[in-house]
């Protein structure tokens, strides 16, 4: 159970997200086979701004906790997020056996008006999270990011909120991705001094094609050392160039994290389980 994961030595995860279209869902179902045959110790499930589309979340985490056999942790914002309607998630959660969630903020919705923002009922995470403990039977992970939340005016502000969120009741952190494991062994350090005491993920995302920089990455606010930037250079006009250089990086990355003692490893598989799996057999074969 995800309750003893990291009693033991190293720890396996994914993150994945449910399709877009409902007809997409059969081929979702085999990108998870594809995925749980690697053996992770859990799945995250993203959803939509402002909770659109919980329901397929729901659907795609029962899957993998129930039919899978793996334990699925399932994605929850509190941006757009009503406390009855959290509460009426966590209820469909439950159903589903389902008792982990990854709290989180969320992004702003496109549609969400200035007087909307300013009446939510929970400003940040960390208020989720108490709100949760308090009255819902549920664990709890949270983000953490190890350049500073893009939003933060500082590292050190950004791990004063940690803190709280620790405090609130997360078990355990998954960090935001990063391509240079000096900014993460700098952030585990600090965290340390901080009081962080639950165990961290190191995320880590493959960069298989140039267009993730202009998407995904910039998003995240994570920093492009020279190497990768090198790499793309190199070879992002190459799509499958481009594809087996990026996951050389990971699983060159993931192995310097392991050697420093890192081993609890979370990959943004972003629904791909051939490149997945290419990394999973890679570092732990």
């Amino acid at each position: 159970m995800l309750q003893n994961l990291f009693n033991h030595k190293r720890s396996l995860s994914f993150e994945v997200f449910p399709p877009k279209k409902d007809g997409d869902f059969e081929s979702a179902f085999q990108v998870m086979d594809a995925l749980g045959a690697l053996s992770p110790d859990f799945i995250s499930v993203t959803y939509g701004a402002g909770g659109s589309r919980a329901g397929k979340t729901v659907e795609i985490a029962s899957y993998i906790q129930n039919t899978l056999g793996i334990d699925a942790m399932a994605h929850m914002t509190c941006v757009g997020s009503r406390q009855e309607s959290l509460q009426q998630y966590a209820a469909a959660l439950k159903e589903h056996n389902i008792s982990y969630v990854l709290a989180l903020r969320g992004d702003r919705p496109k549609d969400m008006t200035d007087e909307q923002l300013n009446s939510r009922d929970f400003a940040h995470a960390s208020d989720m999270m108490r709100f949760l403990k308090e009255n819902e039977a549920l664990h709890i992970a949270g983000a953490c990011y190890p350049e500073k939340h893009y939003e933060s005016f500082s590292l050190e502000s950004d791990l004063n909120n940690l803190k709280k969120k620790q405090d609130a009741g997360a078990e355990f952190f998954i960090s935001q991705m990063f391509f240079d494991n000096d900014y993460y062994y700098s952030f585990l350090e600090k965290a340390e001094k901080k009081g962080i005491t639950v165990p961290i993920c190191a995320g880590i995302m493959p960069i298989t094609s140039a267009s993730q920089l202009g998407t995904t990455v910039t998003l995240s606010g994570s920093s492009i050392p020279r190497a990768l930037s090198n790499l793309i250079a190199t070879y992002g006009d190459n799509k499958e160039d481009m594809r087996k250089a990026g996951i050389d990086y990971a699983i060159r990355q993931i192995r310097d994290l392991q050697e420093n003692d890192v081993n609890d490893i979370h990959i943004y598989a972003m629904n791909k389980p051939k490149t997945t799996r290419e990394i999973v057999e890679a570092i732990y074969r």
